[in-house]
C-alpha cells in the first residue's frame, strides 16, 4: 500500500509526536525542516486564538524554507486533537485546522465524529489515530481514520502496556495502511526495528525533550539527560489516564512515587484550564528510553544523529 502524499518523502520515517507544553512553534518548526513529520496539540496553543497565530506564522516559514532550500526534504506539520467531552475546544481548533488545510491530524482518546472526519477528508487531509489496545485499534478504523499509532509500553506521558511485539503483530493481522510506532524509541537503530516489526514509522517523543528547541525549562531538560528507565514512573493520577512521568517530577510536587493513588477516568478534564491542569503542570512526562539520553543537541543535529545511526544500522544488516 503507497503511503499517503503527506508522509512521503521525509529523510527519515520519524513523527515527532506531540509533547504536552514541550512542543511549540519552535520544535515544530525545526523538526519540519529536518524532514521529519513536526506535531503539536492543539491544546498548547493558549488562549485558542492563539492556534491561528501559530499555524499562519509556522507555514509562512516553512514556506519560505522551502522556496530557499529546494530539493530538501521537509517535513509536513501535524496537529494533536484531544476528543473528549471535556475539551470544550475541540470543535474550535479543528475549524482551525481544516481551515489551514493541516496535512495530518492526530487524534486521541476517542475516535473522531464523522463530521471531523469529512472536514479533514474534504481537503486531503489525513487522520492518524493513537490507540494502547487491539479494541482501540479496531473502533478507530471503524470510525475511518487512515492510520493508526500504536503507543506500546515505555513510552512517554499517556501510554500502553503492551509489548511492541504483541501489539504491532496484533494489529497488523487486520490492517495492513500506515502504522506509526511508539515507545522507548530513542536512536537510529530503534527506528529500523520498528520497521523490522512490521510499522512504517518510529513515533518519538521523549528525545526531543533533550533538544534547544522544545519548551520546556532548564531543570526538566537536565532531569531527562539524569535519568534512566528506572526513574519513569507509570500511573493515571495526574490525568485519569496511565501515563509515564518522570520521578523527580513527582518527589517535587510533594507526592511519594512509590505509593500514588489512582485515579478513574472521570477524572479526565481536557478543557481550557482550570486548578488540576495547572497543579500538574510540572509534572513531566517521560518514555523509559530516557537512560539513552546523555546531551542537549539542536533538533538539526539531532536528527542527523538519529540518520547516521539508522543508516549504520542497516549497514549492518546488510539492508
Amino acid at each position: 500500500m503507497a503511503l499517503p502524499i503527506a508522509l512521503q518523502n521525509l529523510r527519515l520515517p520519524v513523527i515527532g509526536s506531540p509533547m504536552f507544553i514541550a512542543s511549540g512553534p519552535a520544535l515544530v518548526t525545526a523538526q519540519c525542516k529536518a524532514g521529519i513529520v513536526g506535531a503539536f496539540p492543539a491544546l498548547n496553543a493558549r488562549p485558542a486564538e492563539l492556534l491561528d497565530t501559530w499555524l499562519t506564522e509556522m507555514q509562512a516559514e516553512l514556506a519560505a524554507f522551502r522556496e530557499a532550500n529546494p530539493g530538501k526534504p521537509v517535513g509536513p506539520i501535524a496537529v494533536n486533537q484531544i476528543v473528549h467531552q471535556s475539551n470544550d475546544r475541540l470543535a474550535h481548533d479543528v475549524e482551525v485546522c481544516v481551515r489551514h488545510k493541516v496535512p495530518i491530524i492526530i487524534s486521541s482518546l476517542r475516535a473522531p465524529p464523522q463530521e471531523m472526519m469529512d472536514a479533514i477528508h474534504g481537503y486531503g487531509g489525513i487522520v492518524l489515530h493513537d490507540v494502547i489496545s487491539i479494541r482501540h485499534a479496531k473502533k478507530a478504523l471503524e470510525a475511518g481514520v487512515d492510520g493508526l499509532i500504536l503507543v506500546a509500553a515505555g513510552a512517554g506521558g499517556h501510554a500502553g502496556a503492551l509489548s511492541p511485539f504483541a501489539l504491532v503483530g496484533e494489529v497488523r493481522k487486520f490492517f495492513k495502511g500506515v502504522i506509526a510506532l511508539s515507545g522507548s524509541i530513542a536512536t537510529g537503530e530503534a527506528v529500523l526495528a520498528a520497521q523490522a516489526m512490521g510499522a512504517d514509522f518510529a513515533y518519538i517523543g521523549s528525545r526531543w525533550l533533550a533538544t534547544r528547541e522544545s519548551n520546556v525549562g532548564e531543570e526538566y531538560r537536565q532531569a531527562i539527560l539524569e535519568s534512566s528507565a528506572a526513574d519513569v514512573i507509570y500511573t493515571n493520577l495526574f490525568t485519569g489516564v496511565h501515563g509515564n512521568y518522570l520521578k523527580k517530577s513527582i518527589i517535587n510536587a510533594g507526592l511519594d512515587p512509590d505509593s500514588l493513588p489512582s485515579a478513574d477516568k472521570s477524572s479526565m478534564n481536557f478543557g481550557s484550564g482550570g486548578a488540576k491542569a495547572k497543579a500538574w503542570r510540572d509534572i513531566w512526562g517521560a518514555g523509559q528510553g530516557v537512560g539513552l539520553m546523555d546531551e542537549v543537541l539542536p533538533v538539526e543535529a539531532m536528527v542527523q544523529r538519529l540518520e547516521d545511526e539508522y543508516m549504520a544500522a542497516r549497514a549492518r544488516l546488510a539492508l
